[in-house]
């Protein structure tokens, strides 16, 4: 059974930074891509950011595109979420998913994804 457990969450104030990691157990983490995805209260479940298998296939979000940095460790079975100049829009539930990464496209929709972690609180507030 595959479980990912994120971690790093938390209370930060506007232009601050944190950075979520999730580990993966139970599969070979090499072959799975891995988003993630946030959801703030009241709103959808909105995609965040992407990487390959490989670490060669990168995709960020509009709205967090050259302040959020995703990353893996496959030797560690983890990947991770940096998130610079955070803002208050950006407080939200974050989850981390992985899917079997068959090289086709960015895997950005949450249908891409079998298997979701429990989701960690970020809360960006003065």
């Amino acid at each position: 059974q595959v479980r990912l457990v994120e971690s790093g969450g938390g209370s930060v104030q506007p232009g601050g930074s944190l950075r979520l990691s999730c580990v993966v157990s139970g599969s070979t983490f090499s072959r799975l891509a891995m988003g993630w995805f946030r959801q703030a209260p009241g709103k959808e479940r909105e995609f965040v950011a992407t990487i390959s298998w490989t670490g060669g296939s990168i995709h960020y979000g509009d709205s967090v595109n050259g302040r959020f940095t995703i990353s893996r460790d496959n030797a560690k079975n983890a990947g991770y979420l940096q998130m610079n100049s955070l803002k208050p829009e950006d407080t939200a539930v974050y989850y981390c998913a992985a899917g079997i990464d068959n090289g086709m496209g960015w895997k950005i929709n949450e249908h891409d994804y079998s298997y979701w972690g429990q989701g960690t609180q970020v809360t960006v507030s003065s």
